[in-house]
């Protein structure tokens, strides 16, 4: 027997007893995973109602992400762990969640990044639809836009926001990476271009350098727009990923995006908020009184509280009953409204403020 057998047989062998080290931690996990099953079957018993606890998901994402001593990144950890709770909540409650459809749209990733693969996913024609199937008790949870980093926020959200009665009780910040999708074998054979109004400003740029000559279509989604160019070998789609696999697309060009930071923040809506995880955020609606210096004073109790603001936006009052020019303010804070400084603060602010709704406080999003 030569040397080079004698390598391949000792090669073989350390294959062998790693492969077989391995066998043993996949069953050791199965066992572990069906005795957390169990025990979160035992907290069903004793919880009944509703058993999804956003305060509870984030803790343990957050605290195995700290504690992770690699190799596997802290993503890769958290992503893991997502799909073991989502797969036991799901034995104990059978989870419907809405979003903004059709299937392969950017709001059907955000629903799966934060609930994991188990609940029913309903797609949803439109926000507005989306809001509906919650408060009608046709699904349990919705998750829609509300903002993106290059083109600031969606507006039927926010909208929406001040006169629905759902509570925000999540918030899921999701990167944004635009693909040019088709039927097509190249980009010089595209003559039509779909895709939704604010990704086509979110790839502005690129599609003024590659595809400057090509007519642009609005279209209701990025899914609806990689669904129109399934139809047509000469059209092309500006979508995700998701998108082109369910259509069965071509990726002429990834990654087409002017900033390659883009990142859409989605909400997770329900009928309640969240309890305080320790990383919280609360979001609120308000509108100032009409006398001078009336924004100075509503927001001071924030500074006297030592509150953090981090956003501050405003819209025109929709169907609220104001005149011309009238306007709300939608501000998200540091913390929950359960911790003494920020009640005591917005204890304060509503005593100022001509308008006041607490959105909901819930866990910053990981």
């Amino acid at each position: 027997m030569d040397d080079a057998t004698n390598d391949a047989e000792l090669e073989q062998q350390k294959l062998k007893k790693l492969r077989d080290e391995i066998d043993g931690i996949d069953d050791r996990l199965l066992k572990l995973i069906n005795d957390r099953a169990q025990l979160a079957h035992q907290i069903g018993v004793i919880k009944q109602g509703n058993l999804y606890r956003p305060e509870r998901e984030a803790q343990v994402l957050r605290r195995l992400g700290d504690a992770n001593p690699g190799p596997l990144p802290q993503q890769a950890v958290q992503r893991i762990a997502r799909e073991v709770m989502s797969a036991c909540l799901a034995l104990e409650q059978a989870l419907k969640i809405a979003y903004l459809g059709p299937a392969g749209t950017f709001s059907e990733t955000a629903a799966r990044t934060h609930f994991g693969g188990a609940p029913d996913l309903i797609p949803c024609a439109g926000i507005d639809e989306a809001f509906r199937a919650v408060e009608a008790g046709n699904a349990d949870y919705a998750v829609v836009p509300v903002e993106n980093s290059s083109e600031g926020a969606v507006g039927r959200t926010l909208d929406l926001l001040v006169s629905s009665p759902l509570k925000v009780c999540g918030e899921v910040n999701l990167p944004i990476h635009q693909n040019l999708l088709s039927l097509a074998g190249s980009m010089t054979t595209i003559s039509r271009l779909y895709s939704h109004t604010q990704s086509l400003a979110q790839c502005h740029e690129w599609i003024n350098r590659q595809l400057p000559l090509v007519p642009r279509t609005p279209v209701a989604s990025n899914a609806e727009a990689a669904r129109m160019a399934a139809e047509d070998p000469r059209a092309a789609a500006i979508a995700g990923e998701a998108a082109g696999k369910a259509y069965g697309l071509k990726t002429l060009a990834a990654n087409i995006e002017d900033d390659p930071n883009n990142t859409t923040r989605f909400l997770v809506l329900g009928r309640h908020d969240a309890g305080p995880s320790g990383h919280d955020k609360t979001s609120l609606v308000c509108s100032a009184q009409n006398r001078a210096g009336a924004m100075h004073d509503l927001l001071a109790p924030l500074a006297s509280h030592g509150v953090s603001m981090t956003k501050f936006e405003s819209r025109p009052a929709r169907g609220m009953g104001g005149g011309r020019w009238q306007y709300v303010f939608f501000v998200d804070v540091e913390g929950h409204q359960a911790e003494p400084a920020l009640a005591a603060a917005l204890s304060d602010f509503t005593s100022r403020a001509g308008f006041i709704k607490i959105l909901g406080s819930y866990p910053v999003s990981h």
